[in-house]
């Protein structure tokens, strides 16, 4: 390893303008950690938030954006059993992914599944983490049960929708366009909602309501969510695009039994992401080796491209992940 190295930084608060190339020192590994020299790393709505100044890294991260990253293994630290020097890996990280190596914990690696590329691998740690411990973990979700879930053509959606259907839920989905839509039920939606012209609450009625409901619009959504739900069903939050105030009857919540949860992923311990990817590798993984599942890319961004990349996520017309080349 060189001692610099390229790496994409937030110089002021700001649109994805404010992305800019740098010379940074080449991250070393900690007690547990591994250094990777990234080959892809993923882009996700929380790296635009920590742009514009609205999410702050946790304490000791890198200040670099980028939560996610796949490529080889070039370092490991005290305490490592796995990955090893020359492992190709992907994994969830707490920062620094959009430069040349990055380091985090070990734990949080997984392999990169048979048969597929680190650009697709690159796209799977952030949003399988974040719905497996959100749809599964946290909110239970069973084979039959009626699962919505809004922004369905967006990378966690498309990895939602994926995981609910091949372990027995019935999926509904929301998206913004026919195309959209269309994806949701090429990805294995029972329906797929057009919110453009379709009401979803009146639609999942109709059903018998939503099981489980995941989230990422919050706003004027939380009580059509609230209304959309079956008796004893749950809503899991994990954004709020349309903001995070809204009135609420409660009352519903009481009489109805219903549950209103929800979790960021980036603030939790070491110890709890670990034990995400320990389920992941036990119960996901096997699925992606056998190609039964897979990561949905939209588009590949140069490294120094980065700007033009959160412009595209922001634009909101992409399906799917988007990644930076980095090496």
């Amino acid at each position: 390893m060189t001692a610099t190295m390229r790496a994409v930084e937030i110089s002021q608060p700001g649109g994805p303008e404010v992305l800019k190339m740098v010379e940074r020192p080449v991250p070393e590994a900690g007690q547990g950690q591994v250094v990777i020299k990234v080959a892809y790393a993923g882009v996700n709505r929380p790296d635009a938030l920590q742009r514009a100044g609205a999410y702050a890294p946790p304490p000791g991260a890198s200040d670099l954006p980028g939560l996610e990253a796949a490529g080889e293994v070039v370092a490991t630290g005290p305490g490592v059993d796995w990955p090893g020097v020359g492992d190709k890996v992907c994994a969830l990280l707490p920062g620094g992914g959009y430069a040349e190596f990055v380091a985090t914990p070990a734990a949080h690696c997984l392999p990169v599944p048979e048969g597929m590329g680190l650009d697709q691998a690159a796209c799977l740690p952030e949003t399988f983490f974040t719905v497996w411990s959100n749809v599964f973990m946290r909110g239970g979700l069973k084979a039959g049960e009626r699962f919505l879930i809004h922004g369905g053509s967006s990378g966690i959606g498309t990895t939602a929708i994926q995981l609910a259907r091949h372990f027995g839920a019935r999926v509904f989905a929301t998206a913004g366009s026919t195309d959209k839509c269309a994806a949701c039920i090429d990805l294995g939606a029972e329906r797929a909602i057009n919110y453009r012209d379709e009401d979803f609450v009146e639609i999942l009625r109709a059903e018998g309501g939503a099981n489980l409901i995941l989230d990422m619009v919050g706003g004027s959504y939380i009580p059509r969510n609230i209304k959309a739900l079956a008796d004893d069903g749950r809503l899991v939050q994990i954004a709020f695009l349309g903001g995070p105030k809204v009135e609420l009857n409660f009352a519903q919540v009481m009489m109805r039994r219903l549950t209103i949860t929800g979790s960021t992923l980036r603030p939790q311990s070491d110890l709890a992401k670990a034990g995400i990817a320990e389920a992941l590798r036990e119960q996901v993984w096997p699925l992606l080796d056998a190609g039964r599942i897979a990561p949905v890319m939209d588009s590949k961004f140069p490294l120094a491209d980065a700007s033009d990349a959160h412009a595209r996520m922001e634009g909101s017309t992409h399906i799917g992940k988007i990644v930076l080349k980095v090496a």
